[in-house]
């Protein structure tokens, strides 16, 4: 169905996770923005979790051995389908020998291509996500490389093709002067750090760190002082948990973080902001957003809200193209 002509390792088959695992020593791995698989997959009327191609670095390059419809989603700058320009967020049908480009952006660091029924690879522990500690799930437990060749589980798409939404930071990105708003639960050991360095905490802009990868966002600032020394044993964490180093630096728990550690939290990523804090780029800032439980389950339940309202009126358009 297609090969791949340019890559980097770090471009994997990825779906929503693996979950249920996590007391067996194994993470949860999946998609860095959670809100562009789902809304991918409804533009080619794919299950909600069906497995796509997630590619950090550009350009990205793959040719199409047969006629196929793909959809592209994540990342906002847009891509070149032999000589054609394809918009960000858009469904397309390629012809058998056409090559699909796909170009950085100055907003966001990840895009996803979408296949029919999702990419074909098998599931492992329930999930068909690459885990690249374990080398094991996604293609051949590994990153994709030059030359290799995947399928689309469903041989057809039956529906419209060239349309397309805005991106989701047009209705859910809070970022003032271009920098995101990332909400944040004060977690165990908030109170283990001192007022001052706290208040710093969210009062200053963090730079997301050239160290950063899917296993966490090293964050570059004025660090944080703790009221006394602090040891503990390794315990569970989970993507989004904001840990503290001895030098003071945070790091936040990503896709393909270890299952425990011993650094205090400070905070969590709420769920509703993960995708958001997927698509930061390397090098540039993001700000925090002290919430309650209740403001981030209310947040929570306003995206899942938004999201099946735009799935809804793709999959009606999709069906019955005006």
């Amino acid at each position: 169905m297609i090969v791949i002509e340019r890559t980097t390792a770090l471009s994997s088959v990825q779906d929503e996770g693996r979950f249920g695992a996590l007391h067996y020593g194994v993470g949860t791995a999946g998609v860095m923005d959670p809100l562009a698989l789902r809304l991918g997959n409804a533009l080619l009327g794919n299950q909600p979790d069906d497995a796509v191609i997630e590619i950090p670095l550009f350009p990205f390059r793959m040719r199409f051995t047969r006629d196929c419809a793909f959809a592209i989603s994540g990342g906002d700058s847009p891509a070149m389908l032999g000589e054609r320009r394809i918009p960000a967020w858009w469904v397309a049908q390629a012809r058998e020998g056409e090559v699909l480009t796909l170009h950085a952006s100055r907003f966001s660091a990840r895009s996803y291509l979408h296949l029919p029924g999702g990419v074909d690879v098998p599931q492992v522990l329930g999930s068909r996500s690459t885990q690249l500690r374990g080398e094991f799930g996604g293609f051949h437990g590994r990153g994709l490389q030059q030359g290799d060749s995947l399928s689309a589980a469903r041989d057809a798409y039956r529906g419209a093709v060239d349309f397309g939404i805005a991106s989701p930071r047009l209705s859910l990105c809070n970022s003032p002067d271009g920098v995101p708003q990332i909400r944040v639960l004060p977690a165990a050991e908030y109170g283990a750090f001192t007022a001052e360095s706290v208040a710093r905490f969210w009062q200053q802009q963090w730079r997301v760190s050239p160290q950063s990868n899917r296993y966490g966002y090293r964050l570059d600032g004025e660090g944080l002082v703790a009221k006394a020394p602090l040891e503990m044993r390794s315990h569970g964490i989970i993507p989004g948990v904001i840990q503290v180093t001895h030098s003071g630096q945070p790091i936040i728990q990503m896709r393909d973080a270890q299952p425990s550690g011993g650094y205090p939290k400070l905070g969590t990523v709420i769920d509703a902001d993960m995708w958001l804090l997927g698509q930061v780029p390397v090098g540039s800032k993001v700000q925090f957003v002290e919430v309650n439980w209740a403001q981030a389950d209310e947040a929570e339940r306003d995206q899942q809200r938004w999201l099946a309202g735009i799935c809804q009126r793709i999959d009606d358009y999709r069906r019955c193209p005006l």
